[in-house]
């Protein structure tokens, strides 16, 4: 009787020890879990010409890891050109989708970004990447002066005055602070003051949010960002280069993602 029950307990051990993290993390509240919802908007695959596959990778993580429901979107139009990514640089007669590619990410579940419906959704979140100044606006050819995706900036408008969050990481400050007033963002340092960890070699961008009428907060690339008044949370991640540390990239956009679901429940 007793080696019976002590296989019975092994058995019931060695099942519940196989639960989905999502499940035993939240302490047994299976009843939550799920309960926000979160959009999240792709420009492609690849940081040369689309969204960087960390910090989308990250992203759909911590959203699950801290017990969101999601649901990725990308706009349905060519890319501004595609990149070699081992030479970094366009290559010629080649052109592609990005939604197309996006959904390489999304392992395809990817929809349109012009289905987009705020009310469906509690907050929204931009991963970076060079998608954002190439597809997701023309800040690559035009700078400061820049033109937003319609629907990008439909979206940003739309999360802003319904006073839902929005996350931003690496580059997608530029969105943001192109069709919104008055935001405080951070994009790292200000000046590249490089180090045996890394590198900031993009600062030319943090003048750029600057003159769109931002202020800009110096934060560390394993931070965030957050302005409470406009609902906005942001992180440096790969506005830093590094070869090895990206643990720092993955800790700040945690940061970033836990802070935006703190705000879709904040009154």
């Amino acid at each position: 009787m007793l080696a019976s029950r002590a296989l019975l307990v092994k058995q019931v051990a060695a099942v519940l020890t196989k639960q989905p993290v999502c499940l035993t993390h939240h302490s047994g509240d299976w009843g939550n879990w799920g309960n926000t919802s979160i959009s999240v908007v792709f420009s492609g695959c690849g940081w040369w010409d689309g969204t960087d596959i960390h910090e989308a990778a990250y992203t759909v993580y911590h959203l699950s890891r801290n017990g969101a429901r999601f649901q990725l979107f990308a706009p349905n139009q060519q890319q501004m050109h595609v990149v070699d990514h081992v030479k970094g640089q366009p290559t010629s007669g080649e052109n592609r989708n990005v939604l197309i590619e996006s959904a390489r990410l999304a392992r395809g579940k990817v929809q349109d970004l012009s289905k987009l419906d705020v009310s469906s959704f509690d907050a929204v979140i931009f991963p970076g990447g060079y998608g954002v100044t190439k597809n997701l606006s023309t800040f690559s050819s035009d700078g400061k002066e820049c033109k937003i995706n319609p629907d990008v900036e439909r979206i940003m408008k739309e999360f802003h005055c319904s006073r839902k969050p929005i996350g931003l990481s690496c580059m997608a400050p530029i969105l943001a602070c192109r069709v919104l007033p008055s935001l405080e963002v951070t994009m790292g340092q200000e000046r590249d003051e490089s180090s045996r960890w890394g590198r900031w070699p993009y600062t030319s961008m943090v003048q750029a949010v600057k003159s769109m009428g931002a202020r800009h907060s110096t934060w560390a690339m394993h931070e965030a960002h957050v302005d409470e008044k406009n609902k906005v949370v942001s992180t440096p991640t790969f506005m830093w280069e590094t070869d090895y540390h990206y643990h720092y990239i993955f800790d700040g956009i945690g940061s970033m993602v836990k802070h935006v679901m703190r705000m879709t429940t904040a009154k």
